[in-house]
């Protein structure tokens, strides 16, 4: 009998999977095969909220298989040698992977090639199974990637997606595969309260409410901090519980200028990760140097805790750092101000905010976050890198009501409407009852520290 392996990594879904399929095609049976890699956990990417999203992903995934027939083999270690164990204890010819971008999983893709190879084994690596469009795909004149992503939106628009892949009706496994039992929830502390649960399961059921009832109003309302207007869809995209490329074609299908601005979004997310796969050195370093000289010492490490534990005394970012560590999600409006906040109010190198990040967010994802910080810091793709957010005029513009602040901040629920976002100007003794902190910075000084810094570089 023909025994193919398919490894699953960031595609954690039966639905539109190219890989199972193929190796179904190919093959009398399949090892469905998840393995824990010791080396993501050394580098500290193993955190709480992804640890609770990922078991139950895996779980739902494993029931999806056995409903079919199967079942999700798990092990944990050196994922090249744990591939190639498996594949030798099942006499597998072949291994079926879906492309990555990150220079980790790149890096581990050639070494399990040459390890398979070695054994007479090969390695089927498929694309457009974690992007819409894949990394490389399309590319200017003279460059492996796109810097600007108006030019790059315009030709991956122009791009023929493929067919969405139906999940399969069966699943054979071979008998006899060794199994730990899959991660669970169980034992995990630091997961953030309202973390919404994974699997592709709960992720199906997301996606149809939002083509229901929320894309269509996506473009008015996706800024809308109080309104909770986004998909929140992104979990299940980091974790591939959901697939980019039908994602595209579902929204596509719902037609509309909502529809549109969320393809846009998607379109953001494949341009990240085709900067990333070309120069993963980004994860760390500046996409483009400013000869920043960021702020360090004592002072500079008391103002970036207060950020993370929001209470800068600026309320519409107290607020969504608060959400941050209660959800393990923040809204992209959110994302934006806060890092603002940080990197050119408080001039704190924007490395310390996107690590903070990875710690909590469930959809922390490598080319996603860290670009679009440094998008914010001024040192990535961002053509306008001098671009300063004043969370004021952003709250007055996203939380005009003062509704999204108060959820977040309850020392200041009493506050009316847009007082709510400067505490600061109320009167003494009304300004005195408030259990909340004075501003760390004066905005205006922040900036004007920023400029000097950035025109001194």
């Amino acid at each position: 009998m023909n025994v193919s392996v398919v490894l699953f990594t960031a595609d954690l879904r039966l639905h539109d999977h190219p890989p199972l399929r193929a190796a179904l095609e190919a093959s009398d049976e399949v090892v469905p095969l998840f393995v824990r890699d010791s080396a993501v956990d050394r580098a500290g990417f193993a955190v709480p909220n992804r640890l609770a999203f990922l078991a139950d992903c895996l779980r739902d995934l494993d029931a999806g298989l056995r409903e079919r027939g199967g079942r999700l083999v798990t092990r944990s270690g050196d994922l090249v040698e744990e591939v190639c164990k498996v594949a030798g204890e099942t006499d597998a010819d072949a291994v079926h992977l879906a492309a990555d971008v990150s220079g980790h999983a790149q890096r581990r893709e050639e070494r399990l090639r040459r390890a398979l190879a070695a054994d007479g084994r090969r390695l089927h690596v498929h694309d457009a199974v974690t992007s819409a469009v894949p990394a490389g795909a399309v590319t200017p004149a003279g460059s492996d990637h796109y810097a600007v992503f108006t030019p790059y939106f315009r030709q991956w628009s122009r791009q023929s997606l493929r067919e969405v892949v139906t999940p399969p009706r069966r699943v054979p496994v071979p008998d006899g595969v060794g199994s730990e039992p899959p991660p669970g929830r169980d034992g995990l502390s630091g997961v953030s309260a309202g973390l919404a649960p994974g699997g592709e399961a709960a992720g199906r059921r997301r996606l149809a409410a939002w083509l229901r009832t929320g894309i269509g109003a996506y473009e008015d309302r996706h800024d809308d901090l109080a309104g909770d207007a986004t998909s929140r869809l992104s979990p299940h995209l980091h974790f591939g519980s959901l697939s980019p490329v039908e994602l595209v074609q579902r929204a596509r299908k719902s037609g509309g200028p909502g529809a549109e601005a969320f393809v846009r979004q998607l379109a953001w997310r494949d341009f990240h990760r085709q900067v990333l796969a070309a120069r993963p050195a980004v994860s760390t370093a500046d996409y483009r140097t400013r000869s920043d000289r960021w702020r360090s010492g004592r002072a500079a490490d008391e103002d970036a805790e207060a950020w993370r534990a929001g209470r800068t005394g600026c309320p519409v970012v107290d607020a969504a750092m608060r959400q941050l560590r209660h959800e393990g999600w923040m809204h992209n409006r959110g994302r934006l101000l806060t890092a603002s906040y940080l990197a050119k109010t408080l001039y704190v190198d924007w490395r310390v905010g996107a690590r903070h990040f990875l710690e909590l967010l469930v959809d922390g994802d490598v080319a996603n976050n860290q670009l679009n910080w440094q998008w914010v810091a001024g040192t990535g793709t961002d053509t306008r890198p001098n671009r300063v957010l004043n969370p004021v005029t952003q709250a007055r513009r996203y939380d005009p009501d003062g509704a999204y602040v108060r959820r977040w901040v309850p020392e200041l629920a009493g506050l009316p409407g847009a007082k709510v976002h400067e505490p600061w100007k109320l009167g003494g003794p009304e300004r005195a009852a408030l259990d909340y902190p004075e501003p760390i910075v004066d905005l205006a000084e922040g900036l004007a520290r920023f400029r000097r810094a950035r025109e001194r570089g």
